[in-house]
């Protein structure tokens, strides 16, 4: 059975921090009558956003977790995917993606086009979303969205195209003119629910011609029935324009762009109304599983609700009620007391509770069709896994993951925090794959992994609040990595007699530089001077090898093994044997291959009012940063720089009080530098301490 699935909508928000996204999704749940009072973000009443469920999001005012949502518009049915803006929780944002269809682009007509923006936009690429954009805060003085759509064009390579022209801008915006019907849209009453429409200002009239224009000769690139109509002078219809608007938004090749405030409450019906004419519908997304039977080929899923399932969790949370796994349906229909396989490790589970979500507060239901984003109860999985009928082997590709480059030791207060503890870090390494958590066994300390100092805050503060686990941190450990600089040889001989067999074996060859891997094992070996069989076992030993320095006991990247001879013992030689001779071998080799030390480089953004312009510039160079470039943006003023890691911790504070609060900053990782002479000692004899007080 076919549904028709024309009139749903999978969408998410995404966009900078502070551009307005939540409280874009707050307008568009009270138009949509699925609140009826609006609560602000950091309103004076205190209850917070509706999408910020979580105590910390209301307390920050910043979005965390992306909660899910569904409302209705004009018959049609959207599940919205608020996501966070910030940085340090990126892989929010790529799960949202990865089940979306399309989304909205949240930018500020101050602010424009700012880090996260470009963050977000290459996840969408990566993850083929289309989107249409909304330039939010167009009531805030030095608003300008032509601005903004230039920005969107040059720094984002988008084919921009306003949709509208705002009547009006900073505290005198009234409405907007809608181009495709060339009316004035003016919104009335104390929320902005009564809409107004009304013909254009005399004073636009020009203006918005001019710029109709630009929308129709963008559009008829993407619609041979609108070039004739161009071509033959004749009227060119509403239906027309967003035919060939649609299509191009569809290919990713145009990115209409509205306009409005969603704070003042301007102009975010029409803005619903492009969702519904211009973003798919499940089925026009081109979905791709793995068919794991059959050497992983792609499969083209085709949305259809009477196929077998195949759906994936794409995140999990912790309810009061048990586990809840946010689901999306890519085929078939999942029911109530059916059963279903997970895909990463063959149990099978039965469905108990279907719901679908309004932030944190559900709905029963008794199946989610395909297309359909909603959640099951008390699901035993990890984020990312695959669920299919029985009988099915199929996988939705998986998601990209970034690796952490923040580490923090974490010592439970008591026995009590201690099981607390490790309850928490196996649910939220089970939620966040970019969180780890792990014991060093040198120092039998819990660390932590990360993306960033703000989100092991977040989970640390996580702890103490839903599982009453206090603990005491340490201070946070940058990730180094070693690598070598030049080439050296290695001829190692392992060689034990113990009475009986012994073990026997010689490897030679030689280790050098590779800068676009971590670890690669050549075997050069003819003749047979190493027996083929030892060979996975000397690439073992190399590996093991790489896992710790011999001296600074970092992680090892960026080394090509090749092995081109060697020799065993018809009795001793054994894969243990082979094993230990490829560590000895490079043990040998990397110190004399002059190894140096790497250490994550951040791509840091500030963005400050303009006065405090020199003296940002001056903490960013103290810390080792090399600056990228500044731009001024009206009152504000946006520094780029690259700045290691290690310089970056308690920045936040710093920054805070010389700039009165009013500067803030994004980080996100960069790439891996070599480190400069004085600081690779100073990081040499803080090893060789914590050695000792480990000892």
């Amino acid at each position: 059975m076919k549904f028709d699935d024309q009139k749903i909508r999978n969408i998410g928000i995404s966009a900078h921090i502070d551009s307005g996204k939540t409280t874009l999704s707050e307008r568009i749940l009270f138009y949509t009558k699925r609140i009826h009072a609006i609560h602000d973000v950091k309103g004076k009443d205190g209850v917070g956003a509706t999408m910020d469920s979580m105590d910390l999001e209301k307390e920050r005012g910043i979005t965390i977790a992306s909660a899910a949502t569904y409302c209705e518009w004009k018959g049609h049915e959207i599940n919205i995917i608020d996501t966070p803006g910030h940085v340090d929780f990126t892989i929010e944002v790529e799960r949202s993606l990865r089940v979306l269809d399309g989304a909205i682009l949240v930018l500020c007509s101050v602010g424009g086009v700012q880090s996260q923006s470009i963050t977000v936009d290459h996840q969408m690429k990566r993850y083929k979303v289309p989107c249409i954009a909304f330039i939010n805060k167009c009531d805030r003085s030095g608003a300008n969205p032509f601005r903004v759509i230039e920005q969107l064009r040059t720094k984002l390579g988008h084919n921009a195209v306003a949709m509208q022209i705002p009547i009006g801008l900073e505290t005198d915006l009234e409405g907007v003119v809608d181009l495709v019907a060339m009316k004035a849209v003016y919104f009335d009453g104390d929320n902005g629910e009564d809409i107004r429409v009304e013909d254009i200002p005399p004073q636009l009239v020009a203006e918005a011609k001019a710029k109709r224009e630009e929308l129709i000769d963008k559009a008829s690139l993407f619609s041979d029935e609108l070039t004739e109509a161009i071509l033959e002078e004749k009227d060119i219809t509403s239906e027309m324009l967003y035919a060939a608007i649609r299509k191009g938004t569809l290919k990713r090749e145009l990115t209409p762009v509205y306009m409005g405030s969603a704070y003042k409450n301007k102009a975010v019906q029409p803005l619903l109304d492009g969702v519904t004419y211009l973003l798919p519908a499940p089925s026009e997304v081109e979905n791709i599983a793995l068919d794991m039977d059959n050497n992983e080929e792609p499969v083209v899923l085709t949305s259809d609700s009477g196929k077998p399932i195949i759906a994936l969790a794409f995140k999990l949370e912790d309810g009061q009620y048990g586990q809840l796994t946010y689901i999306r349906v890519y085929e078939g229909t999942v029911e109530k007391g059916s059963t279903i396989v997970n895909v990463r490790n063959g149990k099978k589970v039965k469905v108990g509770r279907v719901v679908r979500m309004h932030a944190d507060q559900m709905e029963d239901v008794d199946a989610l069709r395909a297309g359909y984003i909603g959640a099951l109860f008390g699901i035993e999985c990890s984020s990312g896994d695959t669920f299919v009928s029985p009988g099915l082997n199929m996988t939705m590709t998986s998601m990209y993951v970034p690796k952490p480059v923040i580490s923090l030791a974490i010592v439970p207060k008591d026995n009590k925090a201690q099981m607390a503890m490790s309850k928490a870090l196996n649910r939220f390494s089970k939620e966040d794959p970019t969180f780890k958590s792990y014991v060093d066994h040198e120092t039998n300390e819990t660390i932590i992994e990360g993306m960033g100092e703000l989100h092991l805050d977040i989970y640390v503060e996580r702890m103490k609040r839903e599982y009453n686990a206090e603990v005491i941190t340490g201070n946070p450990r940058v990730a180094y990595r070693e690598t070598i600089t030049q080439r050296a040889d290695f001829n190692y001989t392992h060689k034990k007699q113990t009475g009986g067999s012994g073990q026997f074996g010689r490897i030679a060859g030689y280790i050098e530089p590779i800068s676009d891997a971590e670890f690669v094992f050549e075997n050069k070996i003819f003749g047979g001077s190493i027996p083929t069989q030892y060979i996975p076992a000397c690439e073992k030993g190399f590996k093991q090898s790489m896992a710790k320095g011999p001296k600074l006991e970092f992680p090892i990247t960026g080394v090509k093994v090749v092995i081109n001879d060697g020799a065993s013992h018809a009795v001793d030689s054994s894969d243990m044997a082979f094993q230990a001779a490829a560590r000895g071998a490079f043990k040998e080799a990397y110190l004399r291959a002059k190894p140096v030390v790497h250490e994550p480089i951040m791509k840091v953004v500030v963005e400050t009012p303009t006065e405090f312009q020199g003296s940002v510039m001056g903490l960013l160079n103290q810390r080792r940063g090399m600056i990228i470039g500044s731009q001024d943006e009206g009152v504000m003023c946006v520094i780029e720089a690259q700045v290691p890691l290690g310089e970056m911790f308690g920045f936040s504070t710093i920054l805070r009080s010389s700039t009165q609060g009013k500067a803030q900053f994004t980080m996100e990782f960069a790439l891996y530098r070599q480190v400069p002479q004085s600081i690779a000692e100073k990081i040499a004899l803080e090893v060789a301490q914590n050695k000792k007080t480990a000892a």
